[in-house]
């Protein structure tokens, strides 16, 4: 049932992210409607999906590099509907969908069988740590998508190119906000993921633990990135292109954690 559900959702993603795709070059408003709609049910069934894998498994599906790909686009998708009501951005979802989509394709190619969890594994901050921190990175994979939008928009206003993009993308001022948004959500997460993902690591083992796991390293050089950021924003004062480019090239970092995560096998 559960992975009925996850294909339900893929099928509803992809059909967004296609109807998102043609409306930001027609931009016939029909078209986004749907696509919105679309996504809206894509979502419900990927809550769903999660739901169900719980309930097959009997502790939170966190722990296969299917579910762990699946949870990320869940809180991708997630994250994006709770803010768009609020902080409405001018066809974000032409450029949110189309990464849940492709983070689904790869979840899709990943075993799905439900394993039996090791001993290890069996704590409560397995699933605490883990969700956090996956959470963490989808609004900060936003602020990523924020930033490329904003220096795509940069470019062309400072070449003076008032064409394809320039049209279908928001305000430099409105995905500056939306960029501080996700970031001053995201960074305050990630702090207490791998707070919690420490003494996770200490628990498996003391300092062989936290040797064992790398990804915690990674995680702190990735935290120190935002929080340089976040100084630089929210203490500086800084804005616009080059906030933009730090947060995009951050996510990158972000994106390494992720992999490692991957490497241990949700672990």
């Amino acid at each position: 049932m559960s992975y009925l559900l996850f294909q339900l959702s893929l099928a509803a993603y992809l059909a967004a992210a296609g109807f998102y795709a043609v409306f930001f070059v027609g931009r016939k408003k029909r078209l986004r409607d749907v696509g919105r709609v679309l996504f809206f049910i894509a979502a419900g069934l990927h809550t769903g999906n999660i739901a169900a894998r719980y309930v097959e498994a009997g502790h939170t599906p966190i722990t296969s590099i299917h579910e762990i790909i699946s949870f990320f686009a869940w809180s991708i998708a997630c994250c994006h509907l709770t803010f768009r009501w609020r902080y409405p951005v001018k066809n974000f979802g032409s450029f949110a969908s189309p990464l849940v989509a492709v983070l689904m394709l790869a979840a899709l190619l990943a075993p799905h069988e439900i394993m039996p969890l090791p001993p290890e594994l069996r704590s409560w901050l397995l699933p605490v740590h883990a969700s956090i921190s996956i959470v963490a990175d989808a609004f900060l994979a936003l602020a990523a998508i924020g930033g490329l939008m904003y220096l795509i928009q940069e470019r062309q206003l400072k070449q003076k190119r008032f064409g394809f993009f320039y049209h279908r993308l928001p305000s430099l001022e409105t995905l500056d906000t939306l960029n501080q948004h996700c970031i001053s959500i995201g960074f305050p997460l990630m702090t207490l993921g791998i707070i919690l993902g420490t003494i996770w690591a200490f628990q498996l083992g003391g300092n062989r633990g936290l040797g064992w796991h790398t990804k915690i390293i990674s995680a702190m050089i990735t935290w120190l990135l935002y929080a340089g950021l976040m100084h630089l924003r929210f203490v500086k004062g800084w804005r616009g292109r080059q906030a933009a480019l730090f947060t995009v090239l951050a996510f990158c970092a972000t994106l390494l954690t992720f992999f490692l995560l991957l490497i241990k096998g949700g672990s």
